[in-house]
């Protein structure tokens, strides 16, 4: 018998099987780019990213609720660092994120 989901944090423990609904175009996409074989792997890389993410967001929200919103300035030079990441992945490993003086 397997230990409890909820001894293993994210991205940990072994795998357990279960069944979800997919819709057929994302199960299409999905068997393109990973094969029928590296199916479940894609999948659940995504949905620890979307879980990252969704603790990101309520990171940023906490951070914003004890020290207010972020200017307006620095979200928009954020936007243009990632934007210039997407568009040259080769800057990815290499990029380097400005100093900024607190204000």
């Amino acid at each position: 018998m397997s230990a409890p989901q909820e001894e293993y944090g994210l991205g940990e423990g072994p795998a357990v099987k279960t069944s979800v609904s997919l819709r057929a175009g994302n199960v299409r996409a999905v068997r393109e780019r990973a094969g029928a074989r590296g199916f479940s792997a894609y999948v659940d890389a995504a949905v620890e990213r979307q879980i990252e993410r969704d603790l990101l967001e309520e990171a940023l929200q906490a951070n914003e609720s004890e020290a207010g919103p972020i200017p307006q300035v620095l979200r928009d030079e954020a936007a243009e660092l990632f934007r210039a990441i997407k568009a040259a992945p080769e800057l990815q490993e290499d990029a380097e994120w400005p100093e900024h003086e607190a204000g």
